[in-house]
Parts: C-alpha cells; sequence; structure tokens
C-alpha cells in the first residue's frame, strides 16, 4: 500500500460518493454501498486515506453514529483498514477491482443529475430539470402533420445529416427575423441542445485545451466540455451578463480554444445580457480569434419585450456559433435543437454528426418546422404560465423559508437561491434528497467556491407540487438545523 497517498477531504470525498444518500435502508447501509461503489470504480484506490469519522459525519450532516457503522462495514468486507497512527484507508485488498466506465466524467458535477434521469427513485421531486409539459399547440400540430405531411415524409429514405430541408429552413427565417440574417447552408440540426453543445465541443476542444464559460454556469454542458478534456476557467456574471472587464483579461491571459456563454436567460441566474455587452463579446472574441459558442436554448421570457440580436448579429469578423432549441419553447420531449455558423463550420459539424447517428428522428423534426413559425404567437400564453408559476414559487418560499434570499430573473424557469450565510448547499442538498426533494447545489455550477451558499430552484411545477415541494424543502432546512443524531 502507498502511504504517502494523500488524504481526501471531505469536500473532494462528498464528489466521489455522488448520489449516496436516496434510496431505501437505513443511512449507514447507503453510505456504505457508495464507499463500495467508488472503490470498484477506481475513484477511490488503495492506500487513499479518509477524513475522520467525526470529520465526515459533520460534512455529511449525519450522526457519527451512522458513519461509525458504515466504517465497520466496510472494515468487515475488507474494503478499508484502520490503524492506530495512521487513520482509515482504502486496504491494498481493494486494488484491481476495477470495473468498466459507467459514463460519469472525471471531475464533472453532473453525474448525479444524469443518474436520477436513469433510474429516478419514486416519489422524488427534482430540481435538476425546468421544463414543461406539452400544451394542447402540440398536439394540434402532431395530428396536422400525420394528416398533411405523413405520406411524403414516409416516401423519404430518412438521412438528413445536416436536418430535414424545411426545418433547416425555419431556422432560418426564425433567426433572420430575430435579426440575424441566415440562409438555410448555415444551419445543423441537432437532436436536443445538448448534443449540439457536444457537437461544438467535439470540433474546437481537445486534451489540455481551455475553454472558458460563466460562472456559475450549467453543470450538464460544463461537463460535456470535461469530457472533451479541456480545462474550464469561469469568468463572473453581473445583472447584464457576463463581465466584460473580466473576460478581457481572461482572453488576454488564458488564450483559450473556445468562449462558451448563455446571454438570453442565463442558467442559473435568469439574467439577459445586454445589447452593448453582446456587441463587445462580438469585438473581444474576433479581436483574439476565439470561436464563440453562444447558447440560446433557454429563451422563455417572463414578461414581453425584445429580446437583442445574438451576439453573432454582432460578429462581422470572428466565428460565432448559436444554438437554439424547441425544449424550453415547446416541449422537453421534443429533442430537437440546431447550431447556425457560418457555412464551413455546419458542414463541419454535419459530418461529425453523421459520425454520431446520421441524422436526428425525421417526424421530430418535421413537427419542429410546423411549430417554429407558431412560437411568437404561442409566447404570450407561455410567459403568463410562467409567471404564475414563479409568483406561487416565491410566495410559498416566503412563507416557509423566509431566511432564503434571490433576485427577480428576467427569464427562464428558475430561481437563483442564496442561503443563508454560512450554509453549505452540498450538505443541505444530502438532507433535502434523503427528504424526497433533488436540489442542485451552487458548487456544482461553479466549482471556485463562489456560489457554495446558492441551490438553483425551478418554478415549472403545478401548483400543488410546487406546495409539496417546499414542504419538503423547509423540512430538510429543519432537519439540517438540528442537531446530526436527528439525521442518523
Amino acid at each position: 500500500m502507498d502511504r504517502n497517498r494523500e488524504v481526501i477531504g471531505p469536500d473532494g470525498l462528498i464528489d466521489l460518493l455522488g448520489d449516496w444518500s436516496s434510496g431505501d435502508g437505513p443511512l449507514y447501509r447507503r453510505l456504505t454501498e457508495a464507499f463500495g461503489r467508488a472503490v470498484r470504480s477506481g475513484d477511490l484506490r488503495a492506500g487513499d486515506r479518509l477524513p475522520s469519522e467525526r470529520r465526515l459525519a459533520d460534512a455529511l450532516s449525519l450522526s457519527r453514529a451512522t458513519v461509525v457503522a458504515a466504517f465497520d462495514a466496510l472494515r468487515g468486507s475488507g474494503l478499508v483498514e484502520t490503524r492506530r497512527g495512521s487513520g482509515t484507508r482504502v486496504s491494498a485488498a481493494a486494488a484491481g477491482r476495477r470495473v468498466p466506465v459507467d459514463g460519469r466524467v472525471r471531475g464533472g458535477r453532473a453525474t448525479a443529475v444524469v443518474q436520477r434521469l436513469i433510474t429516478r427513485p419514486p416519489d422524488l421531486i427534482s430540481l435538476g430539470r425546468a421544463a414543461e409539459g406539452g400544451g394542447p399547440d402540440l398536439g394540434r400540430a402532431l395530428l396536422d402533420l400525420v394528416r398533411e405531411d405523413l405520406p411524403g415524409l414516409l416516401r423519404d429514405a430518412g438521412y438528413h445529416p445536416a436536418g430535414l430541408p424545411a426545418l433547416r429552413e425555419a431556422v432560418a427565417a426564425h433567426h433572420t427575423r430575430h435579426g440575424l440574417p441566415t440562409v438555410p447552408e448555415q444551419v445543423v440540426v441537432t437532436t436536443g441542445a445538448t448534443q449540439a453543445v457536444a457537437l461544438s465541443a467535439q470540433l474546437y476542444l481537445g486534451r489540455g485545451s481551455t475553454a472558458l464559460v460563466e460562472s456559475p454556469g450549467w453543470p450538464g454542458c460544463l461537463d460535456v466540455f470535461r469530457a472533451a478534456g479541456a480545462r474550464l476557467v469561469g469568468v463572473p456574471v453581473d445583472s447584464d451578463g457576463v463581465r466584460i472587464d473580466r473576460l478581457a483579461t481572461a482572453l488576454a491571459v488564458q488564450r483559450p480554444a473556445l468562449l462558451y456563454l448563455m446571454p438570453t436567460y442565463h442558467n442559473p441566474t435568469g439574467v439577459l445580457m445586454s445589447a452593448g455587452r453582446r456587441r463587445r463579446v462580438a469585438e473581444l472574441a474576433a479581436e483574439h480569434g476565439v470561436p464563440v459558442l453562444e447558447d440560446s436554448a433557454h429563451e422563455a421570457a417572463l414578461a414581453p419585450g425584445e429580446v437583442p440580436p445574438p451576439i453573432a448579429a454582432h460578429s462581422a469578423r470572428g466565428t460565432v456559433l448559436t444554438v437554439g432549441s424547441l425544449t424550453k419553447a415547446v416541449w422537453g420531449g421534443l429533442r430537437i435543437g440546431w447550431i447556425r455558423a457560418p457555412r464551413d463550420v455546419v458542414a463541419r459539424l454535419a459530418r461529425l454528426k453523421a459520425l454520431g447517428d446520421l441524422g436526428s428522428p425525421l417526424l421530430d423534426q418535421a413537427l419542429a418546422a410546423r411549430l417554429l413559425p407558431a412560437l411568437p404567437a404561442l409566447a404570450p400564453e407561455r410567459a403568463r404560465l410562467r409567471r404564475e408559476q414563479l409568483a406561487t414559487m416565491t410566495r410559498l418560499l416566503g412563507d416557509r423559508l423566509p431566511q432564503w434570499s434571490w433576485q427577480e430573473p428576467r427569464g427562464g424557469s428558475a430561481l437563483w437561491i442564496r442561503l443563508p450565510p454560512g450554509t453549505d448547499a452540498r450538505v443541505y442538498a444530502q438532507v433535502a434528497l434523503r427528504h424526497g426533494a433533488e436540489v442542485i447545489p451552487g458548487d456544482a455550477m461553479d466549482p471556485t467556491g463562489a456560489h457554495d451558499d446558492h441551490i438553483r430552484l425551478p418554478c415549472a411545477f403545478p401548483a400543488q407540487t410546487s406546495a409539496e415541494l417546499v414542504d419538503r424543502l423547509s423540512a430538510a432546512w429543519s432537519a439540517r438545523s438540528r442537531s446530526g443524531a436527528a439525521n442518523g
């Protein structure tokens, strides 16, 4: 055993254990199983020294007795050993038990969110998603598609790596209406915005490259860049979007391969980047020769008003890729997104997409082509519903959790909540999970530590679900503030 291996602190161990506290059975058994998974996956290796029982109990908001019981079970299985003066370490017998890759991203923050999308524990209210169900307009469009377009679609071979021509035309018209002149050859259709981000990362990033990202940001997208081998450098956001002074410095010092931004209703803060900042971002990126990936998949306004033209509309010299999606505007189950970019970039992206799936589902694309021109007519009703959901959630939080604070978002479907000073949102998230609520803590969206006291709280729930959610969050908040014995 390598006695020179460094001790793993509680914070690092929490990341390795992942989503351990949901499920059935006593807490000590769930914790024991999580340690076992970390050892078998190779995240914990022979010789790794674990935190003391007391430190780990404090970090996980558990009683010391629960952690002691878990360590006893681990010693009994031979996975760890404890020696006086040396502490508890992963045993040499645990070496060589590595299992095949399980899809997790090393250093990633979205693993637990993705895992719960797969396993879907019963009765869990997830705050990892901020998407609404499909409305009657979607059903009508689907029926019209079947009646009018299906025969022709069935005669099509179905292989369109760059996208169904009718949808590429609709996307081009959509961007042209919003101040970004576009032709169909500048559009590649993707299976959702996540694939759009992944293809862009594949095109520009590689092991050892640097990506500039907003801080905070959405962990699912950040993990896409980590999976590509990139090093992430965060740039702060204020009420007008990414801070230009910090961005200018980062571009000059870091020499990044890609700049990734969410200018329209940034996730998780709901900030709308001003037109002036969009223009300055385009100028700076062109000056430094850095391609910009602007993710506009969250174009979900809370109030009527014009959104400034995309960053790409201000870029005469640089390269800007603009991502769009129908997930937030129409339905999460309609996995259709796109990238608008220069023609040569679109050609490369289409080749990469062809290698992956030969093209997105044809019927979904045809449905999207029908819906996209109707978005302006649907927007007012969608905005009204979001305002109602936001008002319901803020009223419930004000009544039950008055210690929490937030800024009113400009758009999107979530609140960026600040917990009282000194609160570790990761610890609270573990307690909330034991009360049936999945909370995304701030450190998942900003690994620098600047938002460790924040959580993201979607509002896109029916009123009854919102009330039940806040009940669970309130119960978890009370449990967190009680003694560890009450939780163990």
